[in-house]
């Protein structure tokens, strides 16, 4: 016992010394500086306040540990510590949520390697690739969102692109150095989607904890919730139920059953999904506000998962989604709506930035792993939205919880073989560009 607690408390030193890298790396520089060179407008919407607390963001998630780690985790119980984010207009913070039963993480066989010249990992390698299956993969909202549409040739770069990927590039190779990040989540801290039938018998979802807000009631009022529906393991608790006779998609934050009554904390509805944007605002729902949605940006996490239909079909036709440790504060870009943003760094990424990859880069020369390959071409054709504040760099994959199995690990897995931090330690991060930002400012 105490030789795992020892362990545990050098991976907890490591940690802690990742984490005042990142922060030395993102120190204020001049918070004035921070929206030069843009085109500043006030934000639209202002924070609704709900019992002292902020609007929901992404809870602190913890980061991939150690073998000897999980196996401390079986002895003990880890409290998770959760900061929701600040809409617009506020900075507030929730108290933290009950302790969590850890999520044991299959080990995988493979193991990264770290050149002694570099911080950066090779690549081990990967078991047969599954098979393809035909056909094009689904997609939520509008071809014209900003998900989904491809990336015009004529975009530009942000003047401020190079300094901001340059910072991230730090993050990213402070966290594969630890060897704790980047990561992709999967089974916590995700989005399980529930596609239900016409016929699906609906409950009311109580907006818990949180000030009256008679829209949402109203939109949580009929939902086709199964009554064996799971949200993601972790204190955020998302769940998304989408269905395609009515065209409509619910999002939920800390999503809990007691009894026979299910209440959320937060979260939003859109009906006529396949011609939103994508985005929380007044047209998703009648009395729609900007300030609705699961993640802390108001842009819709189902916009840029990675689904296991995606990775089924070998390919990703829409942008991806990523939260980072220290977005900006008092300022977002178009499209998102809010942020919970708190660093005042002008070198931190705000949320509702848009990055891409280097449309000039060779993708087919890094002989990237198969899933890898996937992001690079998606985030050089459709580009990354930041999206929301999490403790490492991290992609989001569909929570399996729907599905009845997981199809990412263990042999034949989607991810073959590889663990997330593998496959997101080949992918090009210095490549990136920040395109054109339009900022607002939070009041």
């Amino acid at each position: 016992m105490w030789l795992c607690y020892l362990k545990s408390a050098r991976r907890t030193a490591r940690l802690v010394l990742g984490a005042a890298c990142a922060s030395l790396l993102l120190a204020p520089v001049g918070v004035s500086a921070r929206v030069q060179g843009h085109t500043v407008r006030p934000a639209l919407a202002a924070l609704v306040l709900r019992s002292g607390r902020g609007a929901p963001g992404r809870s602190a998630r913890p980061v991939p540990r150690s073998s000897a780690a999980r196996r401390c985790a079986r002895r003990r119980r880890h409290r998770v510590c959760a900061r929701r984010g600040a809409a617009t207009g506020s900075a507030l913070q929730a108290p933290p949520p009950p302790a969590a039963a850890p999520t044991t993480v299959q080990a995988v066989s493979q193991q990264a390697v770290v050149s002694p010249t570099s911080s950066r990992r090779t690549v081990p390698p990967q078991q047969p690739p599954p098979p393809v299956e035909p056909g094009t993969p689904f997609r939520f909202f509008s071809s014209t969102s900003f998900w989904n549409e491809p990336i015009p040739s004529t975009a530009q770069a942000d003047p401020s692109s190079a300094a901001l990927v340059g910072a991230l590039d730090e993050v990213v190779a402070g966290e594969q150095q630890g060897g704790f990040g980047p990561w992709i989540n999967t089974t916590q801290y995700s989005l399980p989607i529930y596609t239900v039938p016409a016929g699906q018998p609906t409950v009311a979802v109580e907006l818990a904890e949180h000030r009256p807000e008679a829209a949402l009631s109203s939109a949580w009022s009929q939902v086709p919730l199964p009554s064996d529906a799971q949200p993601s393991a972790g204190s955020d608790g998302d769940l998304a139920v989408w269905q395609p006779s009515t065209d409509t998609l619910w999002e939920f934050w800390r999503l809990s059953r007691r009894g026979s009554a299910w209440q959320a904390s937060w979260g939003g509805a859109i009906e006529h999904q396949s011609a939103s944007s994508g985005v929380y605002e007044a047209g998703s729902w009648l009395g729609a506000e900007p300030w609705w949605g699961t993640s802390a940006s108001s842009l819709s996490l189902a916009g840029g998962l990675i689904t296991i239909e995606d990775l089924k079909h070998g390919q990703i036709n829409h942008a991806l989604e990523m939260a980072i440790p220290a977005p900006r504060a008092g300022v977002f870009s178009s499209p998102a709506r809010r942020t919970d943003g708190r660093s005042a760094s002008p070198l931190a990424l705000p949320e509702g930035a848009h990055l891409r990859l280097n449309p000039d880069l060779d993708l087919a020369a890094l002989k990237l792993p198969r899933v890898t390959m996937m992001l690079a071409e998606a985030a050089q054709r459709y580009g990354i939205y930041v999206t929301d504040t999490s403790p490492v760099v991290e992609l989001t994959a569909q929570d399996p919880n729907s599905t009845g199995s997981e199809p990412y690990t263990g042999e034949g897995g989607l991810f073959e073989g590889m663990r997330p931090s593998q496959l997101l330690g080949a992918f090009p991060w210095g490549q990136l560009e920040v395109l054109q930002m339009e900022l607002h400012l939070t009041r």
